[in-house]
């Protein structure tokens, strides 16, 4: 596939080492330029481009970049894109500033979606990035860590599982994008390597009358972090 990666944070170059290890043409881009992408490239493989042409690749663009930068995005070129489109961002007030679609009751891709202007799929946002990087495992190995994929296309949410299977990890059908704060900050299910089992059960662990609580503590949590 042509694959491209907006963000060079520790979850897309990660992924970006890995996609092009299963073969795929990968480009990767972040907010400062190609030209600062050279070590990413060197560890990774992947081409570094322009935000631009990361967003027109042909078959899949993942987003992993802070939730306050999605408005800078070309959504232009998004809006238009034939590719699926996966959002492994979350949402943190302390960082991102306070957003009043997300705190009135959109999910966190739900609201991308919208800025975007394209359908999305989410994904990659409830791993820690040390875990994403070092704990992939051949398909059938015991203790496989599973992530959730939520989104409202059935064809791209099977696509985008197939891939993080091929990466190493188990995936599990999230549900609608409207189900996918199930997978945001604060929540059950939120970075907790857990397996397919439990990671369902985390998922349907959680009480949307206490998401505003568990983000709220969430945030406190990583604040120290931004």
């Amino acid at each position: 596939m042509e694959i491209g990666i907006i963000g060079a944070g520790n979850i897309g170059s990660t992924l970006a080492g890995y996609l092009t290890n299963l073969g795929h043409q990968v480009t990767i881009a972040n907010s400062r330029g190609p030209e600062s992408l050279s070590e990413i490239a060197a560890k990774t493989g992947a081409t570094p481009v322009t935000t631009q042409e990361a967003a027109g690749a042909k078959d899949l663009v993942i987003i992993a970049i802070p939730d306050k930068a999605i408005v800078e995005l070309p959504t232009d070129r998004l809006s238009a894109s034939k590719a699926i489109v996966v959002d492994a961002g979350n949402y943190y007030p302390s960082r991102d500033g306070r957003n009043a679609a997300i705190e009135g009751g959109l999910t966190d891709s739900e609201w991308v979606a919208q800025v975007l202007g394209h359908p999305v799929i989410k994904a990659f946002n409830n791993i820690v990035a040390p875990s994403l990087a070092s704990k992939a495992f051949p398909t059938g190995s015991p203790n496989r860590i599973a992530l959730s994929v939520a989104g409202n296309d059935e064809r791209e949410k099977q696509v985008v599982m197939e891939l993080i299977d091929k990466i190493g990890f188990d995936a599990i059908d999230g549900g609608a994008l409207s189900e996918s704060w199930r997978q945001q900050p604060g929540e059950p299910a939120y970075c907790q390597d857990l397996d397919k089992d439990a990671l369902k059960a985390a998922l349907q662990k959680a009480d949307i009358s206490k998401r505003a609580e568990n983000l709220a503590q969430a945030d406190e949590i990583a604040r120290p972090y931004f």
